[in-house]
């Protein structure tokens, strides 16, 4: 497989189809997504798109709060370190597998972060 660049809301659109491929067959993470959001991925992969570009491209098309739907999916079942880890396991296996190039590790740098930062506010909040 030809790795590319993350340079384009086209190749973002590939990270994000590749890494929820991912994530809907996945044994830990699938049931979160499926039985307890029951995300409607017509709806879902879009906001994504925006958020990803918004990130990665600075175009200011994502408008929204990235972590209130953790926060309700947290309300239903309790996520955890492992949830995180599996998420960031996924997503930079997806990055590895299809991108190349210094946006590709800045990506992979800033997932990282935001698995850290959630994780230990929704720590906080289980107690």
């Amino acid at each position: 497989m030809t790795k590319r660049l993350l340079d384009s809301p086209e190749a973002i659109r590939l990270l994000v189809d590749s890494f929820y491929e991912k994530i809907q067959v996945d044994p830990l993470l699938a049931p979160i997504f499926t039985d307890v959001a029951q995300v409607d991925w017509t709806h879902h992969l879009p906001k994504m798109y925006a958020f990803w570009e918004n990130i990665i491209l600075g175009n200011n098309v994502y408008h929204g709060h990235p972590f209130r739907p953790h926060l309700l999916v947290n309300q239903k079942h309790t996520l955890r370190v492992e949830h995180f880890e599996r998420w960031l396991q996924l997503f930079t296996q997806t990055l590895t597998e299809r991108f190349e190039g210094q946006t590709a590790d800045d990506v992979r740098l800033r997932a990282t972060q935001i698995a850290v930062v959630w994780n230990q506010k929704l720590a906080y909040l289980n107690g």
